[in-house]
């Protein structure tokens, strides 16, 4: 019985053919949004004139591949795969970021990944895509303000402000956003191939 058991396990989780070319999808098309996003985003730099650190409320663009990669894919290494392939993608397009973001691919796609791999991999409730797109932006804010150090006319205090303004866009347009994605996508059966297939039926806690 044990060893059915793993076998099974091993089974639901080994990457097939169409996952791989689900997720490149999904990583490419990422990557072409982050270069569109890296050269449109500046146009609303006045909205945060007054609070610098407060332009971090963007950046869930740059993390929701990791969070929508997991949720579909529902493989290890899924969030990690799509972020970094995405960054990878938008670097090579023309990101004004250049090699850094290969970086921050790693970083973020971790943040996600760590979630669901706490969960082993077995639960895609809102509660897990909240707290998925929560850390990737966490890990993302930290990267930004305190590795990287791209601001160093912060404050600290205005270094922490950034990583939880990221931290919130990661919630919400990461979390939040993959997650109403892939139960909508669900619902066209554009994922009847994947473990994702039933994600609009599935309990939105749990």
């Amino acid at each position: 019985m044990s060893s059915t058991l793993s076998a099974a396990a091993t089974t639901r989780r080994s990457w097939r053919v169409v996952d791989i070319v689900v997720a490149s999808v999904i990583a490419v098309a990422s990557g072409v949004i982050f270069w569109a996003w890296n050269t449109t985003h500046h146009l609303l730099d006045f909205l945060f004139l007054a609070f610098p650190p407060s332009s971090a409320l963007l950046a869930g663009m740059w993390l929701f591949p990791a969070v929508l990669g997991a949720l579909v894919i529902r493989k290890p290494g899924a969030a990690l795969f799509c972020e970094m392939v995405a960054a990878v993608v938008s670097s090579l397009l023309g990101s004004e970021y250049g090699w850094t973001v290969w970086v921050s691919g790693l970083v973020q796609g971790l943040g996600a990944e760590v979630v669901v791999a706490v969960f082993l991999y077995r639960r895609w409730s809102l509660p897990v895509a909240l707290l998925a797109g929560l850390l990737t932006g966490i890990f993302g804010g930290v990267n930004d303000a305190f590795i990287f150090a791209w601001f160093p006319e912060y404050t600290t205090a205005m270094k922490f402000a950034y990583v939880g303004c990221m931290a919130a866009s990661g919630l919400v347009i990461a979390g939040l956003g993959s997650w109403a994605l892939t139960r909508a996508l669900s619902r066209t059966g554009a994922l009847s191939a994947l473990a994702s297939r039933k994600a609009a039926q599935e309990r939105i806690v749990g």
